[in-house]
């Protein structure tokens, strides 16, 4: 079993940077592919980003290409989501999820179905 919580949400302007940070309880968290996903009201879910295991791979929704980046720190059991120049677009319930099927050696999958377990997300409103 994975817990994750999110954190790091907020309001912000347009142009603005800000940090999630997923926490994942259980020490097998290191060994498997995590993401990020988010919902919009009214919307389906939407990938965001994914990182191997080792972070060695990363994939990123076509929307956020070049502004955020995902990173993780295996010994802290955390990952990261650092997003810049912030849209009014990007507003959304952003959520971190772990695929306990992958390592990500081979690659990381994008769609919601591949991962096992979620957070329960958190707020990010960007102000234009």
């Amino acid at each position: 079993q994975v817990q994750l919580v999110e954190s790091g949400g907020g309001l912000v302007q347009a142009g603005d940077s800000l940090r999630l940070s997923c926490a994942a309880s259980g020490r097998t968290f290191s060994s498997y592919v995590a993401g990020w996903f988010r919902q919009a009201p009214g919307k389906e879910r939407e990938f965001v980003a994914a990182i191997s295991w080792d972070g060695g791979s990363t994939r990123y929704g076509d929307s956020v290409k070049g502004r955020f980046t995902v990173s993780r720190d295996n010994a802290k059991n955390m990952m990261y989501l650092q997003m810049n120049s912030l849209k009014s677009e990007d507003t959304a319930v952003y959520y971190c999820a772990v695929d306990r099927k992958r390592s990500g050696r081979y690659g990381v999958p994008t769609t919601p179905g591949a991962f096992d377990y979620w957070g329960q997300g958190t707020q990010v409103t960007v102000s234009s």
